[in-house]
């Protein structure tokens, strides 16, 4: 990977962000009156750009939330104990000859960098565990001779991807490549706590010194000098919906000085997030120099210029392509023809038109065969600022060595879980008291706009709160019978934290973002909320629901939501539980079947 620091390039913005509810209409104009809850404010533009290639850039963080993921578990050995984390660095000799002890734990997250040798007869003992995760990165030598328990995965060569799925169910016409959903790319792939500098045209006005506090301390600001001031952007918003967008302020990028021009010298990987406001045209000469040393990634503006010969990507949305191309059509044909036209009209290597959420549709000049992405399905969320997370993913992946088809997989994935986790809304920045606080891997997006919906129509929320571990049917019986009793139900689900604390070693089973996801599917809920905490008194304050559901035995006097629900007039029920259906049960069953199946073998 390059050792220098990944540069972001372009026009900062100040993004306000005005919520509250609209429940009337003006005595003296047909227009709602906005009853302000809180007002948030944070780094837009380059600035949002910035933020989420930092966080990015270091696996153990979450882009959206800016928390620390879970780690990876500490490496052990021993016969019961789990192989895992094993590399092959590029270029090394075969691993073979792999041997795996009777009664040992799984071999896990064997990783096999690009250039290393096959990895080859594996041999895995009777009882040993199952030789599992296996990620085998484009380019590396064969797998072979193994033998492979189910679940192995093994990331394809990225030229041939047969089998995978066509986008919402859309015809892929002939030619048209697709790659299979992924999460992201390797740990060992990512470019851990790389250095995040930005570039941008800055002065010392008020919205300038809030952008600057939006970035957080983790971002090195070098300034082109800006006559004017700082453009803001004011979104009011009502009941999560946006009424009205206000743009105001605005100026004009002044000559770079040579600290600018030495920060763009040292570069690993350039990210130009062009808004239209004249930072990359100053820095043109000096980006295009760079686009032949580095890898170079433009996110264009059609108020901006076009993207510097040799950039290494450019990843305009299908609006802005079609604004960009005179190519008719809305088909996929058409996003590819256009693709490939503007990567041979621009001259750069490939061009990745971003298509929401079907994904995106990786071209190069000249063309027939497009390499389709497809996108994870999302439940709700905010597209604002996807792009921004596209591009950031996408320059984060080619400075740790991707090639651009790998690089286009981790962006579509990462702006997907970016989307879902309640967009650029979510990105922490600068906000009242008043506004509601964030709680856990969720932030307060869809959860807190549909509780305020309902509210206002005079519905009834509802709220309800687990582990959800593992679903089972004394789960969705109980959801089911919670969504009966109001207007919506809000699932508030513990983080993979807050469950490992209140069921001991080996929990949770499931990791959050997956118990978000299969609780989302289920038709009886209607949004989905983590929190950090042992019991979710906080995010209930802030969530305000009319009735909480608890499943079991309980006495609702005795439970510490009960004395939460009061102080507002909310009103706890208990629901009976489907009898013998437990996660901890499930897992004991499933323990001693595969104990079982050991010993018959």
């Amino acid at each position: 990977m390059s050792r220098g620091p990944l540069v972001v390039v372009g026009d900062l913005l100040l993004d306000e962000d005005i919520e509250g509810e609209a429940s009337r209409l003006a005595p003296d104009a047909p227009a709602p009156v906005v009853d302000v809850a809180g007002v948030r404010r944070r780094a837009g533009g380059a600035g949002l750009a910035a933020v989420l290639a930092a966080r990015l850039s270091d696996r153990r963080t979450d882009p959206a939330t800016g928390r620390r993921r879970d780690p990876k578990p500490a490496r052990r050995t021993g016969r019961a104990g789990t192989l895992s984390g094993v590399e092959a660095a590029p270029d090394a000799g075969p691993l073979a000859d792999v041997q795996v002890a009777p009664d040992a734990g799984p071999l896990a997250d064997v990783q096999v960098a690009p250039g290393a040798g096959p990895l080859a007869d594996v041999q895995v003992a009777p009882g040993a565990g199952p030789l599992a995760d296996v990620q085998v990165a484009p380019g590396a030598g064969a797998l072979a001779g193994v033998e492979v328990a189910p679940h192995v995965e093994v990331a394809p060569h990225v030229e041939a991807a047969p089998g995978a799925e066509s986008v919402h169910d859309s015809e892929v016409p002939p030619g048209v490549a697709t790659a299979p959903r992924v999460a992201s790319l390797p740990d060992s792939e990512a470019a851990a706590g790389v250095e995040v500098v930005l570039v941008t045209a800055l002065g010392s006005d008020e919205a300038g010194e809030i952008a600057r506090r939006c970035l957080g301390d983790g971002i090195r600001v070098v300034a082109v000098p800006l006559d004017g001031t700082l453009p803001v952007k004011t979104r009011v918003l009502a009941g999560g919906r946006p009424l009205l967008r206000l743009d105001r302020g605005g100026g004009t990028p002044g000559r770079p000085g040579p600290e600018v021009l030495r920060v763009l010298e040292s570069a690993g990987a350039i990210l130009v997030a062009d808004y239209g406001r004249g930072t990359a045209d100053v820095l043109r000469d000096a980006l295009t120099e760079a686009a032949r040393r580095v890898p170079l990634v433009w996110d264009p503006h059609p108020r901006g210029g076009p993207p510097v010969a040799g950039a290494r990507l450019a990843t305009p949305n299908a609006k802005e392509a079609a604004a960009f191309s005179d190519r008719p059509g809305s088909s996929l044909r058409a996003h590819a023809d256009r693709g490939a036209d503007l990567a041979e009209r621009w001259g750069v290597t490939h061009v990745a038109v971003t298509l929401g959420a079907a994904g995106a549709l990786l071209t190069r000049a000249g063309s027939t065969a497009p390499l389709l992405v497809p996108a994870p399905p999302v439940a709700g969320g905010d597209p604002c600022g996807a792009g921004d997370c596209f591009a950031a993913a996408a320059a984060v992946a080619l400075a740790a060595g991707a090639l651009p088809e790998e690089a286009v997989e981790r962006a579509v994935a990462e702006a997907a879980a970016f989307v879902g986790a309640g967009g650029a809304s979510a990105v922490s920045g600068e906000a009242t008291p008043s506004a509601p606080p964030s709680h856990g891997a969720e932030p307060p997006g869809d959860a807190f706009a549909l509780a305020r919906r309902v509210r206002a129509r005079g519905g009834t929320v509802v709220a309800t709160g687990g582990c959800f571990d593992l679903l089972h049917a004394g789960h969705v019986g109980l959801l089911e019978r919670a969504a009966r009793i109001g207007d919506c139900l809000i699932v508030c689900v513990n983080s993979d934290a807050s469950l490992a604390r209140l069921k001991g070693p080996g929990r949770p089973l499931t990791p959050l973002a997956d118990r978000m996801r299969v609780l989302a599917a289920l038709g009886s809920v209607d949004a989905v909320v983590a929190f950090d905490e042992d019991t979710p008194e906080r995010l209930l304050e802030a969530l305000r629901p009319d009735v909480w559901v608890k499943g079991g035995d309980y006495s609702p006097d005795g439970l510490p939501e009960t004395r939460a629900l009061r102080r507002w007039g909310g009103q706890t029920v208990v629901l009976p539980y489907l009898d013998g259906r437990s996660t901890t049960r499930i897992a004991h069953r499933a323990a001693r079947a595969a104990a079982a199946g050991r010993r018959a073998r």
